[in-house]
């Protein structure tokens, strides 16, 4: 398994699983970041600290560490 994390740019995915707990799993998935979702990387940070996600027709930013809680598979 890989995470959304360890995606580079201009990568898309689809989501297998979100391994956030509580009040995270509950925003990520606000945002649609949920299983079957399919998500395209557009922007890292330089220092690898937050990645921008286009999912759907609108975009949102993660922290790396949130990243690494989302498994996704290429496509």
């Amino acid at each position: 398994m890989i995470s959304l994390a360890d995606l580079t740019t201009d990568e898309e995915a689809v989501i297998l699983n979100v391994k956030a707990q509580g009040e995270l799993k509950e925003r990520l998935a606000s945002f649609g970041l949920r299983k079957g979702s399919v998500v395209k990387v557009k922007v890292l940070s330089i220092t690898k600290s937050t990645l921008e996600v286009k999912i759907g027709t609108g975009m949102i930013a993660l922290r790396f560490e949130e990243a690494k809680k989302i498994e996704v598979e290429r496509i």
